[in-house]
Formats: C-alpha cells, sequence, structure tokens
C-alpha cells in the first residue's frame, strides 16, 4: 500500500513539473488573449451612431403615450409587456430581459370620492369650488384612466380656515408671514418651487397651518402667459390655466415601509404612522386659473415685491382671508382629502447584454416607465431613448457584428414618480454585488427638455468621458458638433482644460441615479437635452406632471422631427460603448483632484473669514485634497507607464478596480444619519 501511495504521488509530481515547464517555455511571457486586449472600436461607435435613427425613436414614443400609465395600473401593465416584447425580440432584442416584482407602499386618490377644495360661507354653502380635472384640448387627455390630480402621501382628512398667502411655502416665508398674520387654524396657498413639494406641508404644519395648496405660479413656468385663447397649449408649450403639477409628496426615496430592504412581499415593514418626511396636514395642488381667483381676493396687507407674481392684482398676505368687498368675504376654504396608502406590485423590467471578457464588470444604464398621467417627455422621451439604444446593439449582437467586453445592464423602472422606487428597491436587493462590480449608472430620464442643447451632470471622473462623447456626436443637419453647441449655451473655465461645457454635479435625488450615486457610491451620470434658458424662465418644461405631457405636445412645441431626442440617444449610447470596452476606463482621476480643489477654494472664499474668526482651520481639509491630487498624480504615472497591451490584463484589470472604486471610497454610512440613502460625504471621507 505503501509503495502504490509513493508511486503515485511521484507521479503526480512529475506530472506537475512538466505542466510548469510547459507553461514557461511553451507559452510567451506577457503574452495575453487578443480578447483581453482589444480596446473600444471606434469603427463599432461609428456604426452605432450612424443606425441612430430619430423616426424609430419617434415612433417609440407613439407606442409609449398611447394610454396613461400611471405605476401599478393597467397602463404600466401594458408598457411592462411592450418592453419585454422589445428587449426579447429575435432579430434586435437583448441576451435576456426579465421583471423583478417588488412589493411598494404607493398613495392614490379615491375614484369614487374625488378629493375637493371649496370656498364656503359662514352657513356651510360652497360658493366656489376648484376645478378637479384638467380642461382637455385633445381626445386623449379625455381618456378615464388620467388620475385626479392630487398630492401623492397627502393624508386624507379634512380642512376648514381662514386662506393666507406664503410664497414658496419655505421656513423663511412663513417665519416673515407669521410676524403679520396669524396662522393658527389657517389654510395656506403657496408655489410651486424654492422647496420641496413636502417641505411645504410640513413647514406650514410648524407655524399651525392645517392644509395646503400648491399652484403652479405663471411667472415661475409660462413667462406670465396665461390665456388658452392664444398663448398657453395648445397654443405653444406653455401651461394652459387649468393645467396641475402632480408629484410625489415625500422627502425620502424608495418604498417608504421597507428602508434599507428590498420590498419583497415577506419583507418587515415599519408601520405607516412611523413614516417619516411626508405631509402631516391634507395638502392639495391646483391649477393656477383656480389660484387667481383665491389669492386676488385676499385681504391683509401686500406681500414683499418678490413674492409678487403673474395675476393682474396685488398678492396680499391674506386677513388672514379674503376681502370685505370679495364675493368671498368672511369665507373658508374648505380641504377634503381623500387620498388613500396601498401596497401595490410594481415591476422593474431588466435587459443584459453580456460581457465577453469580463462579464463580472457591470455597467447599468436607466430610466424609469410610470408617469403620472401620458408622460411623453417624463419620462417616456427617456424610454424612446434606451429602447433605440437597445434596438440598435441588439440588432449588432444578433448579427454577430459586436460584443461588449463588461455587461450592459438596463433597467425600466417602476413606480419612480412616487420616490424613485423601482431603482432604489433593486439597489437595495443587489447591494453586495452591485458595490462590489457596478463600473458606472448612466441615467437618461427626461431625455428632452427642449431643442437647444445637451446638458449633463456627473461625478468628476465621468466628466471627460461625456465631453469625448460631445464632440463626436454631430448635431444632425449642421457641421458642428454637440460639443461646440454646448459650449455656447454653458461652460466653465477649468485649471487643466480651459473654457469646457459646464458638466454639473449630482446633488440631490432628482432621479433615479439616487440610490445608486449616494446610497451605493456608483460613477453615475445624468444626460438630457434642454431648452434655451436665455429665452424663458420656465423652471423646466411646462406641461410637468400633467394631463397635458402628450405625444402631441412633444412632437409639436419640445422636438419637432425627434433630432434632440436623437442627438442624447447617440451621445449616451456612445458613452455607454466607451465605458464597456475600453481596456482602461474612461475615468479621469485628475478631473476629480480638480472638483475638490475648487470646492475648497469655493469654501475658503465664502466662509474663510467666519471659520478664522471661530479659530477653525481648514488646514486638515487643504492638506487633504493636496494628499488627493498627489495620489491622482501617481496613479496617472502609473497608466502612463504600462503597456496594457503586452503586460499581464491582471494590471489593467487591477487599475480598473481603482477607478472603478473611486467614488465609493467617499461613502460614509454615518454621513447624514437623518437621511435615508445619502452616504456620500466627500469632507468627512478626505479627512480620514
Amino acid at each position: 500500500m505503501l509503495k502504490k501511495v509513493l508511486l503515485c504521488g511521484l507521479g503526480g509530481a512529475v506530472a506537475l513539473t512538466v505542466g510548469i515547464l510547459l507553461g514557461h517555455f511553451g507559452i510567451k511571457q506577457g503574452s495575453t488573449s487578443p480578447e483581453c486586449v482589444q480596446d473600444v472600436d471606434e469603427s463599432v461607435i461609428a456604426q452605432f451612431l450612424a443606425e441612430v435613427d430619430n423616426n424609430q425613436i419617434q415612433e417609440n414614443l407613439r407606442q409609449l403615450t398611447k394610454v396613461p400609465h400611471m405605476a401599478t395600473t393597467a397602463g404600466d401593465e401594458e408598457t411592462v409587456k411592450y418592453m419585454l416584447k422589445r428587449w426579447q425580440d429575435p432579430d434586435s432584442g437583448l441576451d435576456d430581459a426579465w421583471r423583478e416584482e417588488y412589493m411598494v407602499f404607493l398613495s392614490f386618490p379615491d375614484e369614487k370620492t374625488p378629493n375637493r377644495v371649496s370656498v364656503v360661507s359662514p352657513n356651510g354653502t360652497a360658493i366656489f369650488t376648484v376645478s378637479e380635472k384638467e380642461k382637455p384640448y385633445t381626445p386623449d387627455q379625455e381618456d378615464p384612466a388620467v388620475v385626479q390630480p392630487y398630492a401623492a402621501y397627502s393624508p386624507a382628512g379634512n380642512a376648514k380656515g381662514k386662506l393666507v398667502y406664503a410664497n414658496y411655502g419655505t421656513m423663511e416665508d412663513y417665519t416673515l408671514l407669521s410676524k403679520t398674520v396669524n396662522l393658527n387654524n389657517t389654510i395656506a396657498i403657496v408655489k410651486y418651487g424654492g422647496a420641496g413639494r413636502q417641505a411645504k406641508a410640513i413647514n406650514g404644519a410648524l407655524f399651525g397651518v392645517i392644509g395646503v395648496l400648491v399652484y403652479t405660479e405663471p411667472k415661475d413656468i409660462n413667462d406670465n402667459k396665461m390665456s388658452d385663447s392664444s398663448q398657453t397649449y395648445p397654443h405653444s408649450w406653455y401651461l394652459p390655466p387649468t393645467g396641475v403639477e402632480r408629484g410625489s409628496y415625500s422627502s425620502d426615496f424608495g418604498d417608504l415601509l421597507t428602508p434599507y430592504l428590498a420590498a419583497k412581499e415577506d419583507t418587515y415593514r415599519i408601520p405607516e404612522s412611523d413614516i417619516k418626511g411626508i405631509p402631516p396636514i391634507p395638502t392639495q395642488p391646483i391649477g393656477f386659473l383656480d389660484a387667481y381667483s383665491l389669492i386676488c381676493e385676499l385681504d391683509g396687507s401686500p406681500a414683499p415685491e418678490t413674492w409678487q407674481g403673474a395675476f393682474n392684482c396685488t398678492y396680499n398676505f391674506g386677513g388672514p382671508g379674503f376681502k370685505a368687498t370679495s364675493s368671498f368675504a368672511s369665507s373658508d376654504v374648505q380641504m377634503d382629502i381623500y387620498n388613500k396608502g396601498e401596497l401595490r406590485n410594481s415591476s422593474n423590467v431588466m435587459g443584459v447584454i453580456r460581457g465577453s471578457v469580463e462579464p463580472d464588470r457591470y455597467i447599468i444604464y436607466g430610466n424609469h416607465r410610470d408617469s403620472w398621467v401620458h408622460g411623453a417627455i417624463d419620462p417616456s422621451s427617456g424610454t424612446a431613448v434606451m429602447l433605440e439604444i437597445t434596438r440598435v446593439l441588439g440588432k449588432m449582437v444578433k448579427a454577430g457584428r459586436w460584443k461588449p467586453r463588461r455587461s450592459i445592464i438596463f433597467g425600466s423602472w417602476g413606480a419612480e414618480e412616487f420616490g424613485l422606487i423601482g431603482s432604489t428597491e433593486y439597489a437595495e436587493e443587489y447591494y453586495s454585488k452591485l458595490r462590489a462590480r457596478t463600473v458606472a449608472y448612466i441615467n437618461v430620464d427626461i431625455s428632452v427638455f427642449g431643442n437647444a442643447t445637451l446638458q449633463a451632470q456627473a461625478s468628476p471622473a465621468a466628466q471627460s468621458l461625456v465631453l469625448t462623447a460631445a464632440k463626436q456626436v454631430k448635431i444632425p443637419n449642421k457641421d458642428s458638433s454637440v460639443y461646440d453647441n454646448w459650449i455656447q449655451y454653458s461652460n466653465r473655465t477649468s485649471p487643466t482644460h480651459g473654457i469646457i461645457p459646464n458638466v454639473g454635479f449630482l446633488t440631490g435625488a432628482g432621479s433615479d441615479y439616487a440610490a445608486f450615486m449616494h446610497f451605493l457610491g456608483i460613477t453615475s451620470m445624468d444626460i438630457s437635452h434642454a431648452y434655451d434658458r436665455s429665452k424663458t424662465n420656465a423652471r423646466t418644461y411646462p406641461a410637468y406632471h400633467t394631463a397635458y405631457d402628450t405625444f402631441d405636445y412633444a412632437s409639436k412645441y419640445i422636438d419637432p422631427g425627434f433630432t434632440s431626442h436623437q442627438t442624447v440617444a447617440r451621445t449616451a449610447g456612445n458613452v455607454l460603448l466607451r465605458l464597456s470596452d475600453s481596456l482602461l476606463l474612461p475615468f479621469n482621476s485628475t478631473d476629480y483632484a480638480e472638483s475638490l480643489e475648487q470646492y475648497l477654494n469655493t469654501a475658503l472664499k465664502n466662509f474663510g473669514s467666519t471659520l478664522a474668526q471661530k479659530k477653525i482651520s481648514v488646514e486638515p481639509l487643504s492638506n487633504a485634497v493636496a494628499k488627493f491630487r498627489a495620489a491622482t498624480n501617481r496613479l496617472n504615472e502609473l497608466i502612463l507607464n504600462s503597456n496594457f497591451k503586452k503586460e499581464s490584463p491582471l494590471k489593467a484589470r487591477s487599475i480598473n478596480d481603482q477607478l472603478m472604486l473611486l467614488e465609493r471610497a467617499f461613502l460614509d454610512p454615518q454621513a447624514f444619519p437623518d437621511k435615508y440613502g445619502y452616504r456620500f460625504d466627500t469632507i468627512s471621507l478626505l479627512l480620514q
């Protein structure tokens, strides 16, 4: 037995030695397979750009906007099936596509008992009632599935009190108002803007306000235009008088009952009474036609000039209540709100093109699918672009003309309008895998606000990538590039690059990048096409979140010909291809260092003297920023001195991991303990 064991061991040792010798002498040192060292193929990018078709995008949008598709409704289910059909197409689909379900807490008005706002006389008679629906101008706006305007997550309840005008409903506004008017048991009417939707009611409740009405001020959205007979939609892009902006009145993103946990059917849920960051008092949005009828009848002293708007009357604080000479004299405003919370099944539609060399590295491209009504611009302009990108790439894959180096994941998120729910639940469910493997997240929500110029927000590391893509994409029917056009509308001076287009930083939770950027620390970007802000004061496109955001509106007033949609598809697709195919990730750590230095200089300029007076030293922060700059220089030197096509592919992989994880280095789970999901804290991490 011992002899057999020794012979077996000797044979194994000989075989191992022969294998080592063959490996050493038979394989050329430093050689790698051609696939491993293949860099981005510019001909593939050129082919992609040529095949992106504006007519296909137009047809995508037409299909996506046939019916209202608010989250979890029958219309939403139709769009789920449409997305799956497209991504499972045998000729132009993806490698795989599927749906993922979450059980989420949403808020809806009562279909049988509509919310009601009225002016009631002392004897209880309703002498004026706010419109419950928007005036239709086209047949699709008369669809029975058009939801009544409401404030999602506003509590149900009845409130009755004297009306006051509180500007934007900020803490400063209520503080100033309270110095003139007793706000106890009043109803406040406020404008959109200036503060988050939910903050308008949360702030007001602290001063004794018992109900809040919110309207869109024509001065802020319509350049003072108010007549639907000649000035507003259907004659232009401006919001008509009965238009109402719907929205989620919640400060947190993700499912409100399952913070930090994916909202599966059997997930633990906190009690509804423990939800924070939603209105504590009844809240209802209304159109500016009704707001005009209320504000112009208010008594009291005139509000400051900065509080005045487009109505042809003086905006008064309120007595509280109405003028003695008004037909509303001595009357109250009555709010009867019947919103209800429900657990609903919401779907993400997911698709993937698997990577050929590094399938365990993910580029995620996402856009939400749900809308408040038809949602032609928000979000279907982005979905139409995403479907065209996947059509072109899917055809290339099916024909065997291309395969990405890294895996590309596409996400059609559900229930975004209620608080970025689909993307957040996905991030929570796959937290560990996404943190370990995701290279970047590309968000294209509203792809086209207007047809003037590209705009983008991104992590500083991705700035050069977006600019590279913009230089390569030509404006349809023009000789100039997207980059050349962009720099004319919005630019800044960079110490490194000179004058360049201004790429903003991704702050807040305005769209689905929030969970990826702020919670997971994934390098993210948001790309869209905007209107010329020098020609309008509109804070966004005027039909935002209204029944007028339809295919007719988009095709007539936002992007006739759909060439701006095409530009976004080409630019975002170019970025996607470079991220998926580049041998070395196209991130620039030097740009990150420059951004930190500029933030530091701005802070010193604005607060340096105050900090010095309080004997607070900024030297540790300055030293940390300098160390970060030195580290980026060392990394750049390593990259410059490397020959990735001849060296081990593990070297490129190692450097790519450093670039991929750069954003993660700034995560601090304790950075904002009172805010869900915000972990991104550059200052505290630099100082550690």
